[in-house]
């Protein structure tokens, strides 16, 4: 009788307990080293930060019976995120590409027509600029030390859904070739990011800024979480450029690097995952100029091993003009080494089209 006593008034206890703190429930998140049952307080954190865009195009509308070419006005919807009090909001450089008026619209419901400071459509991003005050900045976070099953918020204008948030996880890192962008380096995860999303913040537990949601991969119409956003990391250093240069300068060397297959590595004699294929190198380019041909297969850029083409081309245009950069490679099984002094990307870099 006293063991049933005891158990009753253990489990009444246990009730009370829940009802008023939910989050010492095993499982429930923590934010700050605290469990908490909700996400309200990094959305308070971060949510005022995020602005709806709203944005006008001109689209061609052929008039064949007239023999002539009309236009009609366009509108969609996006995101933008406030990165700092002074006025600059960050968003994708698709959302503003051939616009002919843009409007944001800040969370307290302040509106204004930006001012583009410059765009870098190689990592499809653009630094706006409004007259409002002094703006409520998100906090910077940092993608670096993201991993997946790291719990993240998407925030933004979805289908002009102002201040929708939606809850998923990193489901990778460092995604690439998905011809999205020249540069690219994805965050992916599975919190709902829809049309109206791009430009929008991706916030951690704590509500800081880990990345910029860009798009979803939309196969078909049931594909589901399935998102991108751009890391916070690269952000902070595109955005730096265009407040000092108006445009984003980069290392250029004139090589275009491609995958081996598991099969050529061993037939090269290569361990897994090591080593790229120069397909192609430019001429009358820096790469050329120190030697480096077609054919090569690249070790190393200044002392990093190389395990793919991505990495390559971030650490290419990662450089600066003028910089040094010393290449071991492999031709024709002799190995060989190069510096290559980096010249300056051009706006319109060549792009090579694997056959």
């Amino acid at each position: 009788m006293f063991f049933a006593q005891s158990v009753v008034v253990g489990l009444a206890v246990a009730f009370v307990v829940v009802l008023v703190r939910p989050d010492l429930l095993p499982g429930v998140p923590a934010q700050n080293g605290q469990p908490t049952a909700s996400y309200a307080p990094a959305v308070e954190q971060s949510g005022a930060a995020v602005a709806n865009v709203y944005i006008k195009r001109l689209v061609a509308d052929a008039d064949t019976a007239a023999g002539r070419t009309r236009f009609q006005v366009n509108t969609s919807y996006a995101s933008a995120v406030a990165i700092d009090p002074e006025g600059y909001l960050v968003t994708n450089y698709h959302v503003v590409a051939q616009a002919a008026e843009i409007r944001v619209q800040m969370a307290d419901g302040q509106v204004a027509e930006p001012e583009i400071v410059g765009v870098d459509r190689e990592t499809d991003l653009a630094l706006l600029k409004v007259d409002l005050g002094p703006l409520p900045a998100i906090p910077m976070g940092t993608s670096r030390d993201l991993k997946i099953g790291d719990v993240v918020l998407a925030i933004g204008n979805p289908y002009g859904l102002t201040k929708s948030v939606t809850l998923g996880i990193v489901s990778a890192t460092g995604r690439g070739l998905l011809n999205l962008a020249t540069f690219e380096n994805f965050i992916q995860t599975d919190a709902a990011i829809n049309a109206g999303n791009s430009g929008g913040a991706l916030v951690n537990t704590a509500g800081e800024l880990v990345g910029i949601n860009t798009a979803v991969l939309a196969q078909d119409p049931g594909t589901e979480g399935i998102g991108f956003a751009i890391p916070v990391d690269l952000v902070r250093g595109v955005v730096a450029q265009i407040r000092q240069n108006g445009r984003v300068v980069r290392g250029w060397m004139g090589l275009e690097p491609d995958d081996l297959t598991a099969a050529e590595q061993t037939a090269l004699g290569l361990e897994q995952g090591a080593g790229i294929l120069l397909v192609d190198v430019y001429p009358e380019s820096p790469a050329a100029a120190a030697g480096l041909e077609r054919g090569d297969i690249i070790l190393s850029i200044n002392g990093e091993r190389i395990v793919s083409s991505r990495q390559a081309r971030l650490l290419v245009a990662g450089s600066s003009p003028g910089d040094a950069v010393d290449i071991v490679a492999i031709r024709d099984g002799v190995r060989i080494e190069a510096t290559v002094v980096a010249g300056e990307r051009p706006e319109e870099a060549p792009v090579f089209v694997r056959p």
